[in-house]
């Protein structure tokens, strides 16, 4: 990755759920190809630890939150890239899943993206900016057992496309776009394994949905956010763009 090093030197970063996961290997992605980048999560200790290590700046933000993103965006001056990473995925089809359980996915996977970006307008209208919001395979391929993590990231697929548009009649400089990985080993995948009886048989479910033969890793979807993160990608925007190992197909 040496002669990729300085990608997106002197922009500055904010990611949402970057202590741990894909906004882990994000943030680390961002740093070192020449970012600064605030690393915003509900999960203080981590998010400190990880400032601390790399030297960046850590928000407590719970995207749910209206008042905590005003809070979190108050202090920063500028931001030329948005991540909106955190996410939750939560086990159930329509007969198992509870609506406060429907309602916290949305809560979390839909109204935090909402939120970044409707607030983020201020600190990039002026001079441009990438907005990326993280979907998923499950916001163009459906499964029985995931009811709300479907609905909520066919949500974020199509709220993309609708900011896109607006950005650009808007004469922003703006750019939105959603990127959709399938299964990716990550914690996530550990604690969607700890909601049922059989997490082996359901790791190997997640393994055949992919053509490829394996699970995706964190570093091949970050290579797709750094990106869209670029001046390399300023020509697109509103789009969806799959990592998937071939499962949406």
């Amino acid at each position: 990755m040496a002669e990729d090093r300085g990608r997106i030197a002197g922009k500055t970063a904010f990611v949402t759920g970057g202590a741990s996961g894909l906004g882990l290997d994000i943030v680390r992605r961002f740093v070192a190809e020449g970012a600064s980048v605030v690393i915003a999560d509900i999960d203080a200790a981590a998010g400190e630890a990880l400032a601390a290590e790399l030297g960046q700046r850590f928000v407590k933000l719970d995207v749910s939150n209206e008042g905590d993103w005003l809070a979190a965006l108050g202090p920063c001056d500028r931001i030329d890239i948005l991540v909106n990473n955190a996410g939750i995925t939560t086990m159930g089809s329509i007969e198992d899943l509870t609506l406060a359980a429907f309602r916290h996915e949305f809560a979390v996977d839909v109204d935090g993206v909402f939120l970044g970006c409707k607030h983020i307008i201020p600190k990039m209208k002026d001079h441009g900016g990438s907005v990326i919001n993280m979907s998923s395979m499950c916001g163009v391929r459906a499964q029985a057992d995931l009811a709300g993590y479907n609905a909520a990231k066919a949500a974020v697929t199509h709220l993309t496309k609708s900011v896109a548009l607006h950005y650009a009649a808007k004469g922003y400089g703006i750019r939105c776009n959603s990127v959709h990985p399938g299964a990716i080993h990550t914690a996530m995948i550990d604690k969607v394994m700890a909601q049922v009886d059989d997490p082996e048989a359901l790791y190997a479910g997640f393994v055949a949905t992919h053509p490829v033969g394996r699970l995706g890793k964190p570093e091949e979807v970050s290579s797709i956010v750094l990106y869209l993160a670029s001046d390399e990608s300023a020509f697109a925007t509103g789009a969806e763009f799959r990592i998937d190992g071939g499962s949406s197909l």
